[in-house]
């Protein structure tokens, strides 16, 4: 079983955007790569997760997206001590308009509170709870 490199999933998010699953499915592309980082680590250590983000993901077509998988290894570097790649920076990785995850209104003032800073910096807003994963 092979781990999912940001490439991979940004190519996955590119299928879902053009088919009936959208940003929603676009969203569960994030959350393999997620799950596939934390593998990783497990398996090795910061460092072998760190390598899934090396190379920078096509664009996704959608800048919501883009920014989100930007947004996420900006936070995992930090989070976990290691570089972010230079790809997360770039300025065309920044969502106008801003992106709420939740598609719930309700839970937007959560979402601009709880969303870490590498995302909400890039105008993606999501809930805490919406990167634990079991």
């Amino acid at each position: 079983m092979s781990l999912w490199t940001v490439r991979d999933a940004a190519e996955c998010a590119t299928a879902e955007l053009k088919s009936d699953g959208g940003l929603r499915g676009a969203f569960r592309c994030l959350l393999q790569l997620l799950d596939d980082y934390r593998r990783a680590v497990k398996a090795g250590s910061c460092e072998s997760g760190a390598v899934l983000f090396a190379e920078p993901p096509p664009s996704t077509g959608d800048v919501r997206v883009d920014a989100a998988f930007a947004g996420l290894a900006e936070h995992l570097a930090r989070h976990d001590g290691w570089r972010p790649p230079r790809w997360a920076f770039d300025e065309s990785k920044y969502a106008e308009p801003w992106w709420f995850v939740s598609g719930l209104r309700s839970w937007h003032a959560m979402a601009l509170v709880e969303s870490p800073l590498a995302f909400r910096k890039r105008g993606v807003f999501l809930t805490a709870s919406a990167l634990e994963r079991v």
